[in-house]
């Protein structure tokens, strides 16, 4: 499986399909806005603006499948990323993560490396190569700002390039 081969629809209900980034790390995050881990935004929007001169794209990905902590519509979610964490990384509309209706890109992921790389909570994140394929992925737990995470980021930027 290939991240850019998949689609989601943006946020303002617009067609957002990741060949958009071909050739640039993809850092997708599962997000909600009624969660502990919600100030994670905040050091997201930070990453996002560190790395984008080197190509890192951040993602989020809305979902409300882990404890109803995502139950507004996409107008409500924008207006809260932007107004309480001035999020300027693309955002998509909500998703499902697992069971029948969960988007295809989550599905092949099972498919390809077992139920492992599904999310337990919100925030959980998943960094994607140039190439395309699944680097790393991390529990909600570890911090965008975590020593370990950067560390990998900023190993496999320095093989990226625009």
């Amino acid at each position: 499986m290939n991240v850019f081969d998949y689609k989601f629809r943006s946020i303002e209900n617009a067609n957002m399909p990741l060949e958009l980034w071909r050739g640039q790390p993809l850092l997708l995050v599962n997000t909600a806005s009624e969660c502990g881990y919600t100030p994670q935004y905040e050091k997201l929007q930070r990453l996002y603006h560190e790395y984008l001169k080197g190509g890192l794209v951040v993602i989020g990905i809305p979902s409300n499948d882990f404890g109803g902590q995502e139950p507004g519509s996409e107008a409500e979610i924008q207006q809260f990323c932007t107004t309480r964490f001035d999020v300027k990384f693309p955002l998509t509309a909500k998703q499902t993560f697992t069971g029948p209706d969960a988007h295809p890109l989550f599905r092949d992921m099972v498919e390809e490396f077992t139920e492992d790389v599904l999310p337990r909570w919100n925030f959980f994140k998943y960094l994607f190569g140039r190439d395309g394929g699944l680097i790393e992925f991390w529990p909600s737990d570890v911090e965008p700002d975590d020593l370990e995470f950067r560390r990998i980021l900023e190993q496999n930027l320095g093989s990226w390039q625009l």
